[in-house]
């Protein structure tokens, strides 16, 4: 193993984002120097309305598998789907072990097990303050505060220089649960003199210090005082613990039972609790088949599908389509979440549908974000007090807001470096350069299949949603290319065929027209008299309808 601290031959660091800049999510960072690689993170997100029936997608990882004998291991900074969403996945391919603090790994075991992995994979429960040596790299897990616990910054010490990252993060003083950020820790760190900064730019544009996850506490326990005569639905993000924790808190002062509803939910919180990192007074949890054996204001219901999914437990209550739960117009139901970016409209649907059914829906002032604002990245700055600015996880203008942030700190533009997925960018005290670009990209996934899914496959999927599909059956004799049967039409998606019947029988003389032409033209080429199908349908439908479905001749011989 080589020494840290040998400056001999003193080399140049690579830093390769593999995912999560230029969107939010899957979050993957690969650290490079010699012979050594290790990786930040392993995350998903989740699809575009346009990746039609994809169910995730995660990072290519051909980098990592190109130089799978250089790869140390993983380091993971908490355990959000966009943070550990893709290790069943990648370490189908690249099998090195992984790095995490408890409850995260607690997240990852049940993962590996649901993927039946949990006896190839070989892990490591890591404790703030540990360092960790792998290669050439030292890495040390610092105490953060997040929207999940057991979050953590990482220091990353290589024969380069150090580089801290920074994880997803806000400065808390006041948690729910365990301690505030350890800012005298990055405070130390920055006297040794630290060459890079990767930090969170989610809520770089907001101005200001993010508020304490206690405030909400204050929030709940009001809407609990105020709304004693109804039944309460809490819906927020799973993951978030410490909410969980405080709704439970609010609940037992009240003298309320709580059902949890929602399988992402329900998991989280039986391993949180496991490992003591929920505090759940006795007798307090009841499943939701017994919700009917209390009165409505002695009941609270925690529920998945803040964010509008159409499957969450949520919005199945909201359309009447949840077996356990029924919305009645005494219910208070409070949204303890933000809207990511592009869900608004499916919130939306579902607080309409809510308060159709005579609900009272509670949405603002119920959340605080788990991100840095722009106080809080001033902050971090000032304490670790890096050579190069980098910001990571965001889209473009969350980048850039924090590099301008920087820019206000006083670095120049040689000093500030906004990166795209893929590139490889080569650092030491020196510089800071880009030197070339590795293959990245979306991998989805799609029930079973991983990557089978791609560009053709979802053109094709687009086209049949937008216009259809039209198949044209035909029997021809073997040998002599007769027409024996049809052609036949069939359309899916395209028109009712009832009320275009006129059209159908058109499209049929116009196919019949055509094979005639190929028989006496001698063509018996099937590509040919597919070609020729298709062109001649084709310009009919767009001329009587100016849609253009897909449209797929199949021939049988006999």
């Amino acid at each position: 193993m080589k020494n840290v601290k040998d400056e001999q031959n003193k080399g140049k660091l690579k830093i390769i984002p593999l995912g999560g800049l230029g969107l939010i999510g899957m979050n993957i960072t690969a650290f490079e120097y010699d012979d050594s690689i290790i990786v930040i993170d392993c995350g998903l997100s989740f699809p575009d309305d346009d990746m039609y029936g994809v169910d995730l997608v995660i990072p290519d990882i051909t980098y990592l598998k190109d130089n799978i004998d250089r790869v140390k291991g993983f380091f993971i900074t908490h355990g959000h789907e966009d943070h550990i969403g893709a290790i069943p996945y990648v370490l189908r391919e690249i099998n090195v072990p992984i790095y995490a603090t408890k409850l995260t790994m607690g997240i990852i075991d049940h993962k590996l097990e649901e993927h039946e992995m949990v006896k190839r994979v070989k892990r490591k429960v890591c404790h703030y303050g540990q360092h960790i040596n792998l290669g050439c790299f030292r890495v040390e897990f610092i105490k953060t505060n997040h929207s999940i616990q057991d979050a953590a910054a990482l220091a990353i010490y290589s024969p380069a220089g150090i580089v801290v990252h920074t994880g997803d993060f806000k400065v808390d003083y006041t948690p729910v649960f365990g301690d505030a950020i350890d800012l005298q820790r990055f405070g130390e760190i920055g006297k040794k003199g630290v060459l890079a900064l990767l930090c969170d730019s989610t809520n770089a544009e907001r101005p200001g210090f993010t508020m304490s996850e206690r405030s909400v506490g204050k929030t709940l326990d009001n809407i609990f005082a105020e709304h004693k005569q109804n039944r309460i639905i809490i819906a927020t993000f799973a993951s978030n613990v410490d909410r969980v924790q405080q709704i439970i808190n609010s609940a037992y002062k009240y003298g309320r039972k709580v059902a949890i509803e929602g399988r992402s939910m329900v998991t989280i919180i039986s391993i949180a609790s496991e490992l003591g990192y929920l505090n759940l007074p006795e007798n307090i949890l009841i499943d939701a088949e017994q919700l009917r054996n209390y009165p409505d204001e002695k009941t609270v219901i925690i529920t998945t599908g803040s964010q509008g999914e159409s499957m969450a437990a949520l919005s199945r209550m909201a359309t009447g389509m949840h077996r356990k739960v029924i919305i009645k117009p005494r219910d208070t139901i409070v949204f303890s979440s933000s809207p990511i970016p592009g869900n608004e409209k499916s919130i939306s649907g579902i607080i309409n549908e809510l308060m159709l059914k005579g609900a009272e829906v509670i949405f603002q002032d119920v959340h605080v974000s788990g991100h840095a604002c722009q106080e809080d990245i001033k902050l971090i700055y000032s304490l670790v007090n890096p050579k190069f600015a980098i910001p990571v996880h965001g889209e473009y203008r969350h980048l850039y807001a924090q590099a301008n942030i920087a820019s206000e700190l006083g670095y120049d533009s040689d000093h500030i470096k906004i990166l795209q997925t893929g590139d490889v960018l080569e650092i030491d005290d020196e510089s800071a350069e880009v030197v070339g670009r590795v293959q990245t990209g979306n991998v989805m996934v799609d029930g079973l299949g991983v990557g089978d899914v791609g560009n053709i496959v979802l053109r094709d999927r687009q086209h049949l949603a937008e216009d259809g599909i039209i198949i044209v059956v035909m029997t021809l004799e073997s040998g002599s290319g007769q027409v024996l049967a049809g052609p036949d039409i069939v359309t899916r998606g395209f028109v009712y065929v009832r009320n275009s019947e006129s059209l159908i029988d058109e499209a049929k003389a116009l196919l019949d027209r055509t094979m005639d032409y190929c028989m006496d033209n001698h063509i018996q080429d099937w590509g040919k008299i597919k070609t020729e199908v298709k062109e001649v349908l084709g310009d009919f439908v767009w001329k009587e309808t100016k849609r253009r479905p897909m449209i797929m001749p199949i021939i049988m011989e006999v």
